[in-house]
């Protein structure tokens, strides 16, 4: 059957948070020593760890890690309480600027291929719906790097009250496009999360959420691997 819709993950998939990216920030501990821009990555990438709870996490809050991506004020309580451990000797004005941070859109960097398979997709007539298990609008981050106007849909988990595997996510964001499951491809940089559409019909293809200048092609890949040519 005919390729007449793409399902794309975000964070790993279409964009990688790269925070050296966006403008200049200072940081520092709670002994007033500055942070260098290495523990910052560092820092970033526990805030999005991609399974289990934060090793730092508070016990109390990790039922609310697992519905984090529900409800945008108990994502932000729960990513602050875990940078806020005193084991991570940050000031106490870091773990609420961090967290910022990662809501910046410059924050967040597309991979060389994304502005093309989007772009590609839409030239072709094949819509497109971004899906992500993510607690905020991403429509500005796409508008800042010039892609949301080839985006058909968001599908964005705490806005549809469904996470990533429930197939009923999947099952919407085909419903959106209005194509069924078997027109579909699904790609994503996770077998569990993502690779569950295939459960209800759909293609799958996956992606390595390698830093976005070590991915050169694999959504051009992904795509033509199913018989689109861009």
């Amino acid at each position: 059957m005919a390729l007449r819709g793409v399902l794309l993950d975000f964070s790993g998939t279409l964009f990688r948070l790269e925070p050296g990216a966006s403008p200049p920030h200072t940081y520092s501990t709670a002994d007033g020593e500055p942070i260098s821009p290495e523990r910052v990555v560092e820092l970033f990438a526990l805030m999005t760890i991609p399974t289990g709870t934060p090793a730092h996490l508070p016990a109390e809050l990790h039922d609310d890690w697992h519905r984090r991506d529900l409800d945008p004020a108990v994502h932000r309580a729960a990513y602050e309480a875990s940078l806020g451990s005193p084991a991570l000797g940050l000031a106490a004005d870091v773990p609420g600027r961090l967290y910022d941070r990662m809501l910046d859109p410059e924050s967040w960097v597309p991979f060389p291929d994304t502005a093309a398979v989007l772009r590609g997709l839409a030239e072709a007539g094949i819509k497109v719906a971004v899906l992500s298990n993510i607690p905020w609008d991403l429509r500005p981050t796409f508008a800042a790097h010039g892609l949301a106007e080839h985006v058909d849909e968001f599908v964005l988990s705490y806005a549809e009250g469904l996470v990533k595997p429930d197939p009923k996510i999947f099952e919407l964001a085909c419903a959106r496009l209005g194509v069924a499951p078997e027109e579909a491809l699904m790609i994503g940089d996770s077998a569990e999360a993502d690779g569950a559409a295939t459960a209800i019909g759909c293609a799958f293809e996956l992606v390595k959420p390698l830093p976005t200048q070590t991915r050169p092609d694999s959504l051009l890949r992904a795509v033509r691997a199913h018989g689109v040519a861009l």
